[in-house]
């Protein structure tokens, strides 16, 4: 079996989509695995407020919805419920660690109610031990802020409404 053919094997068996496969011609003996992909579940730090968020009664969700037809929404129809109250979002320009405040002792850098200025600091966003100021984007009125203190975020997770 010569280098070409031990690519075109390599191909047919990615595009198959197979987990193992092993292939012995005379002493050469060709062995793949590729491990299953670990499914992610994400669970919300408050089920009432994902509820509350994307409408869905907490009787469908706890399983007394005998009709089927409703349900639990999409996360990303929860994030779209997040986007229609209005006013501007700040969101994470990448996937880390929020702070809210520069040290565990500070005061947080904004609180609801504040007024910004575009350019301020919001929050920090740990990511690979480098401490990354979320700055504002607008000026304007901070009115909800997303995330928890030390919550993990995601690359274009809303993080504050500013209005």
């Amino acid at each position: 079996m010569d280098y070409q053919q031990i690519l075109e094997l390599v191909k047919e068996v990615s595009k198959a989509g197979l987990t193992n496969f092993e292939y012995t011609e005379g002493n050469i003996r060709i062995a793949m695995s590729c491990p299953q992909p670990e499914e992610k579940i994400v669970v919300p730090a408050s089920n009432i407020a994902l509820q509350e968020a994307i409408g869905v009664s907490a009787n469908s969700v706890n399983g007394a919805n005998t009709a089927g037809t409703e349900g639990v929404a999409a996360p990303s129809q929860a994030a779209e419920a997040v986007g229609e109250k209005g006013g501007n979002l700040v969101k994470s320009p990448l996937v880390g660690t929020f702070y809210a405040a520069p040290s565990e002792d500070a005061e947080p850098f904004i609180k609801v109610g504040d007024t910004v200025k575009k350019g301020q600091t919001l929050a920090i966003v740990e990511a690979m031990k480098l401490m990354n100021e979320i700055e504002s984007e607008f000026d304007g009125v901070v009115t909800e802020i997303l995330v928890e203190n030390e919550e993990n975020v995601e690359y274009g997770q809303p993080l504050f409404r500013i209005q």
